[in-house]
């Protein structure tokens, strides 16, 4: 077994800390109950098919769209998991419509977790791979009280920390602090998530493009151009690939493993997309950029886009740096 395997999540995170003398150790337990809480959700998105957990609650979500019993699940296993450490003063979840105030008799801390707690959720049935997507940001109100919605609309490059899982055939935490992404896959016989993927770098060009190609037809020229010049031309000899899954986290973590683009974009039906910036697109460039790559609305890098509500949504290019400099060329020659 090669020695990284050895290198738990708990002591890869706890030896980060030791590198920043000035750390407090709160980050550290924070990253800590998310992977705890990651292991419970993940036992139960596995043995979905067995317990009933499958299906819809008969409820609907902020967005209008039917939750099921796994979203629920998650959306609770995380605020009881989070909520009771001392280290947040609000929390924020796509699945519920206003900002999650900590209970009145917990300590109140100087954090912000926003999350999306079951990415993919629609594809739960058929066994695709899902995903939890998790935000960390410092408190900028004032005063020692409750958190308020200000603390939850910050612009991505304030986070402090964001990564995501992946439940597929297995169940990989990956998660950055800003400096590097590490990549840990969960060993059921051991209990315990492993490093597999140090120090993710994200190639600078890759062969795979990720987009939902049933919707071309309301596309912009400008991308309708992009995708015709991947049709026609070749990677390295080969044919591109289209690649699509459905489930941003498996789309993302195959694009920063093997390079490429990611693209959700705005049409003329969601002129702003369907993912949401706070809970899923900022943390998930903050990982693709710190793992070189880059992440575009289209016109702006993600991360400086100041959010205006909770569920705000945004167009997302992410991927490597090349395939998304090329493809900026032909959205911009749309403006000219």
């Amino acid at each position: 077994m090669p020695l990284k395997q050895f290198m738990t999540l708990p002591r890869h995170i706890l030896e980060g800390e030791k590198l920043h003398p000035e750390a407090t150790g709160e980050l550290s337990a924070i990253l800590l109950q998310l992977g705890l809480a990651a292991k419970v959700i993940s036992l139960e998105v596995n043995k979905a098919g067995l317990v009933e957990i499958l299906g819809f609650t008969g409820k609907t979500n902020v967005h209008g769209e039917d939750v099921k019993k796994l979203d629920l699940f998650a959306h609770e296993m995380l605020i009881r998991a989070m909520d009771h450490g001392g280290h947040f003063c609000v929390m924020a979840s796509e699945e519920d419509e206003n900002i999650i105030h900590l209970p009145p008799h917990h300590k109140i801390g100087k954090y912000v977790l926003l999350f999306d707690p079951l990415d993919g959720s629609s594809n739960i049935e058929a066994n695709v791979s899902i995903g939890t997507i998790f935000s960390i940001y410092r408190r900028i109100s004032k005063g020692n009280g409750p958190g308020t919605i200000e603390d939850c609309l910050q612009p991505g490059y304030k986070q402090v920390a964001a990564g995501y899982i992946v439940y597929g055939p297995s169940t990989i935490f990956v998660y950055s602090a800003g400096h590097g992404v590490y990549g840990f896959t969960l060993d059921p016989a051991f209990g315990e998530f492993l490093l597999s993927h140090d120090n993710i770098k994200i190639p600078d060009r890759g062969r795979i493009y990720s987009i939902n190609e049933g919707n071309y037809n309301s596309w912009s020229r400008g991308l309708k151009k992009y995708i015709k010049h991947l049709q026609v031309n070749k990677f390295e000899g080969k044919p591109y690939q289209l690649r699509y899954v459905g489930s941003m986290v498996a789309d993302i973590h195959r694009t920063l493993l093997y390079g490429g683009t990611f693209m959700y974009p705005g049409d003329k039906r969601n002129p702003k997309g369907k993912l949401r910036l706070v809970y899923e697109c900022n943390p998930v460039s903050f990982i693709i950029e710190a793992a070189g790559g880059v992440a575009i609305d289209g016109e702006k890098r993600i991360l400086e886009l100041t959010p205006s509500s909770l569920h705000e949504r945004t167009p997302i290019f992410a991927g490597s740096k090349d395939d998304i400099e090329l493809l900026k060329k032909f959205l911009d020659e749309e403006k000219e």
